[in-house]
């Protein structure tokens, strides 16, 4: 809480900084405010699904007002206008929030600002707006900083196609499209340099950083494969459930792989006391009360949070951990209580229920899903393709009764499309095999 609030104070000094020259600015025509304030609340009441978690309103005017105090200068200095890096904004958009909607408004409302700015308004609006578009396409799934190199160029040459488009080929000066051209090189460099700082100041995660996360070289995962084996193999599996499924509803699937992976790290401290991890000969649990072993499977998640912030992972991880048992009713123990139960003594459900919060996303609904069907599946005698089809409806069916989907907006069609994803990969991996015979000896 305390690194969140001074990250917050450094942005609001930028911002304020910036302000006062955006204020002398808005001197020259007041037009530009009323217009901005009017593509905010038409996006506001016009995308009520965009993943509001991933923004602020104080992030999206730090871009701006940085773009516009770098405009000011190179047209105040009487420097060419190509010279303004208007794709910095959209790009740097795009890998942060990871939402199209928002980068475009971003990038709309800069165009127009810009423009109103310097001289030619109309081309240099269709300019800025045409190639902020290209590289908002170029960059919304990019995983790799290397291919943030190759949109530079790629837009860089977009740039100076479209101004011949507007203006034409001039024979006499080519520098116009020689600088529009560097300034799409220059641009990706300077997004890509700038984007671990903008990460840190937004406390978010692009791409690039999860796909990082997800390396299996990483300290968490190597010391879970060494002392939570099964935990491991699970989360593997979960991982590509979530990636799949999130895919067909058009949820972020590298954000949903990386938390299934991160989602059950409490199990490292007491690996032994969860069944994927069990020697075959007994449990743990045999010798301990269903309320003891109530609280030591419950405390799972409560472990795996703190060392997620003790080792500085993402908020959007954390979420994963926290959610994906939602509220759930640890039923097994749950039964068992109720079937050692001696005089008047009484067993409260929500005793037995996990301390939530319910999955906020569609990503922590489908890993929460994903991890249940998965589990479940493992423990079936027969796994046919017939009995998991049968087993995932019902899965998803209880969880959706027991009201763990009431605060995502996935519909009841894309929960159809989830089981037949899940239904489909988990076949392949838990179908029935052929007994081979045995050889002459």
């Amino acid at each position: 809480m305390k690194k969140q609030n001074v990250i917050n104070n450094i942005k609001w000094v930028i911002v304020s900084l910036l302000i006062f020259l955006f204020a002398y600015m808005l001197q020259i025509n007041l037009s530009v405010p009323l217009f901005l304030l009017s593509l905010i609340l038409y996006f506001k009441f016009s995308f009520p699904r965009v993943n509001q978690k991933s923004y602020t309103l104080l992030n999206l005017t730090l871009l701006f007002v940085l773009i516009l105090a770098i405009s000011f200068f190179i047209i105040r200095q009487g420097w060419s206008v190509f010279l303004i890096p208007f794709c910095l904004v959209p790009m740097l958009a795009t890998m942060l929030f990871n939402e199209l909607a928002v980068s475009l408004l971003i990038t709309l409302a800069c165009a127009i600002t810009i423009s109103s700015l310097a001289p030619g308004n109309f081309y240099l609006f269709l300019l800025f707006l045409t190639n902020g578009v290209i590289s908002i396409i170029l960059l919304r799934e990019v995983r790799q900083r290397n291919a943030i190199s190759k949109a530079g160029l790629v837009i860089g040459l977009s740039q100076a196609v479209t101004l011949f488009f507007l203006r034409g080929f001039n024979l006499d000066n080519f520098n116009p499209y020689l600088i529009l051209i560097a300034n799409g090189i220059a641009s990706s460099i300077i997004a890509a340099g700038l984007l671990p700082i903008f990460e840190y100041l937004f406390n978010t995660t692009t791409n690039i950083s999860l796909l990082e996360m997800t390396d299996f070289r990483n300290p968490i995962l190597q010391r879970m494969m060494i002392e939570a084996p099964g935990t491991y193999h699970h989360s593997l599996v979960v991982g590509n459930l979530s990636e799949a499924a999130s895919q067909v509803v058009c949820a972020h699937a590298l954000l949903a792989r990386a938390g299934a992976y991160y989602h059950d790290i409490g199990k490292i401290f007491k690996p032994e006391y969860f069944s994927e991890n069990q020697d075959i000969t007994g449990s743990k649990h045999d010798n301990l009360s269903a309320t003891i072993s109530k609280m030591v499977i419950m405390n799972h998640v409560k472990e795996g949070v703190e060392l997620a912030k003790k080792q500085r992972l993402n908020w959007r991880l954390i979420d994963f951990i926290q959610q994906h048992h939602g509220t759930s009713l640890v039923y097994y123990f749950y039964r068992r209580a109720l079937e050692n139960l001696e005089n008047e003594q009484e067993v409260e459900e929500e005793g037995f229920r996990y301390p939530g919060p319910k999955p906020n996303t569609r990503e922590t609904a489908i890993v929460l899903l994903a991890d249940s069907v998965e589990a479940a599946t493992r423990a079936l005698k027969e796994p046919g393709h017939a009995n998991i089809e049968e087993l995932v409806h019902k899965v998803i069916n209880n969880k959706f009764i027991d009201g763990q989907l009431d605060q995502c907006d996935l519909t009841l069609k894309d929960l159809e499309k989830i089981s037949a994803v899940f239904i489909r990969i988990l076949s392949g991996i838990y179908h029935n095999r052929v007994t081979y015979p045995e050889g002459p000896k």
